[in-house]
């Protein structure tokens, strides 16, 4: 192989950032990546098929942690870190590849843009908790709709005859909808309100109090990015926030075990169940790509950030480990919740509580039975509301981060470009403040299941095929210092490939069940969001071989090729060149024709 600079290839050679900064801590890019975990919308997609298994279902998590999640870590690591850049630049490996880093950054805003209401339902329910009595309490909540709330479930046998013959969510099977509260407090927001906010929404009218709220999460992001935008200070208040969210959580898990059939939830939690185990085996593949967070890119471009020797390979099992801890504790939590409201029905009758998002809106009527209600409230939805803004800030991160690497121009403007990339999701995000965006952008989450195993393969072919494993395995040692073995490079090439294909054939079947329940809009927005990005990868890749020059095959092995591929400190760099063998690997004047078997 070849190695080119820029100047050979005929493009504009990468320019380095050497005012981009480093992580204050080691730890901070840990905890930078741990928090990805946070993002728990995977609680509320799809929650019975992935996490209504408990404990002994995550065991063969596991398992493909070291078959695959770990070993993709350390790619996306030593991408990253080797480069010193984000996830477009990253990509000077193989340019034929680079579409890749800009379609991360496509799939990175719009998962932006459909997350921004996990942040502002928290900051919903925690600014009304302040009041003296909290809205969605049984002492506040006004009942005008007449309907079975869990306020007025403990009424007699005769009463309750009545209450259901009248009650028009009875069905066939004699099952009703016991109401949750504080479901119906965020309902309420919108004008119709039994049309139903997650399944068959028509009705599309803004709800200008959650475009409020949603304008105030913004707001917090800007400030956190005028005074937080440092790198150092950035890692260091991530820090902070994921251990004030852990901390928090904690707290509130130890309250609520007190509450009704919390113990039978624990107790069915971790129980041993066979059946589980092997739900698990089928489903946790997929669970094991979210460690990538609601983006693709993020741990690659979070890794730059490390010092060039930093030990990539415990810090990728620490992670790992890390995250199955986040996995595990909101787990709990949620199961008490479920069995909470599992445990209020009357005798004599099925009745179903109304849990929608459990975490989110369910919890608050929870929350309202106990003694100091209101503190415990505030406790809970800042936790929640902290770990959406982990999450959020993160992903702008890494995407500004990618984008003042790639182009130059931009690094003069920073500021600018921040708050107009803010400003931009803000705009965006408003099409979450009706029905109509709650609902159809729940699939979002789904969909990118399918892009993200896609890429995944992609960049194990782009690594480990078209660079080459002997070349990836001599770039890894130099830079950790110690040796790679070879049998973690065959499971690269050959194992992992065989789970991510399978996780893409879940990922398929999921997101078709999840249609079954849309519009026909949100399979046409889903396919622009899938399709497009999957298109686009090829299609720059030609665009590279395009610029090129000589017959089509030189073309196209000179776009693989890497161009002003060293490490970026010049000490790193000069021994990097020792190593390879050619003092001219980069040189810009000269024309290297040396093959590298």
């Amino acid at each position: 192989m070849v190695y080119e600079s820029s100047y050979e290839t005929g493009r504009k050679p990468f320019t380095p950032d050497m005012q981009r900064g480093k992580w204050e801590k080691p730890t901070d890019f840990i905890f930078a990546c741990c928090g990805l975990a946070l993002k728990l919308d995977i609680f509320v997609i799809s929650y019975q098929l992935i996490f209504d298994m408990g404990l002994f279902a995550i065991l063969p998590y596991y398992f493909y942690m070291a078959l695959y999640l770990v070993p993709l870590l350390v790619i996306h690591s030593f991408m990253g870190q080797f480069s010193s850049s984000g996830f477009i630049s990253a990509f000077r490996l193989s340019p034929f590849f680079r579409g890749m880093g800009y379609v991360s950054v496509f799939l990175s805003i719009a998962s932006l843009i459909y997350y921004a209401i996990f942040a502002t339902v928290p900051l919903i329910f925690l600014l009304h908790s302040f009041r003296p009595t909290l809205p969605w309490s049984c002492e506040g909540f006004k009942n005008v709709w007449n309907l079975t709330t869990m306020c007025n479930m403990n009424i007699s046998e005769s009463d309750a005859i009545s209450t259901l013959a009248n009650e028009t969510d009875f069905d066939v099977l004699h099952m009703t909808e016991t109401h949750v509260p504080s479901v119906l407090f965020f309902k309420q927001h919108f004008k119709s309100l039994f049309d139903g906010i997650f399944i068959g929404v028509t009705d599309s009218q803004f709800s200008w109090t959650i475009v409020g709220f949603s304008v105030m999460i913004w707001g917090i992001i800007a400030f956190i990015f005028r005074n937080y935008s440092e790198t150092s200070k950035f890692g260091k208040l991530l820090r902070y926030m994921i251990l004030t969210t852990l901390a928090l959580l904690l707290i509130c898990l130890s309250r609520f075990i007190f509450l009704p059939g919390a113990l039978d939830g624990l107790t069915h939690y971790v129980k041993p169940h066979l059946d589980s185990t092997e739900n698990g085996i089928i489903v946790m593949v997929v669970v094991a790509l979210q460690a990538f967070g609601s983006g693709w890119g993020s741990v690659m471009s979070l890794s730059s950030f490390n010092s060039f020797k930093t030990n990539i390979m415990s810090y990728s099992w620490i992670i790992a480990f890390g995250q199955t801890l986040v996995y595990i504790l909101f787990g709990m939590v949620s199961f008490i919740l479920q069995h909470y409201f599992q445990a209020m029905k009357v005798d004599s009758f099925d009745l179903y509580a109304e849990t929608n998002w459990v975490l989110y809106l369910s919890s608050a009527s929870a929350l309202a039975t106990l003694e100091w209600a209101n503190l415990w409230t505030i406790l809970y939805y800042s936790m929640l509301l902290i770990s959406s803004l982990v999450v959020m800030i993160t992903q702008i991160f890494t995407v500004l981060t990618s984008l003042f690497d790639e182009f130059e121009f931009l690094r003069e403007h920073k500021q600018r470009v921040t708050y107009g990339f803010i400003g931009f999701l803000g705009f965006c995000s408003l099409l979450l403040s009706t029905q109509h965006g709650i609902v159809f952008f729940s699939a979002v989450s789904l969909d990118s299941i399918l892009t993200h195993s896609v890429m995944h393969l992609l960049l194990i072919l782009a690594v480990l095929w078209i660079y080459g494993r002997e070349r990836f395995q001599r770039d890894i040692e130099f830079m950790l210092g110690q040796p790679f073995a070879s049998w973690k490079v065959f499971i690269l090439r050959f194992i992992a490939p065989l789970f991510l294909i399978y996780s893409l054939l879940m990922g398929l079947l999921m997101a078709s069940m999840e249609h079954m329940f849309q519009s026909s809009l949100m399979l046409y927005i889903s396919l622009i969001l899938v399709i497009v990005p999957l298109i686009f990868i090829p299609g720059y890749g030609m665009y590279i071989t395009y610029q090129n020059t000589g017959g089509f095959c030189n073309r196209f092995r000179r776009a693989c090729r890497p161009t002003d591929w060293y490490p970026q400190e010049m000490e790193d760099r000069q021994q990097y060149e020792e190593v390879v063998g050619n003092s001219d690997v980069t040189h810009q004047l000269y024309e290297v024709t040396e093959e590298v078997n």
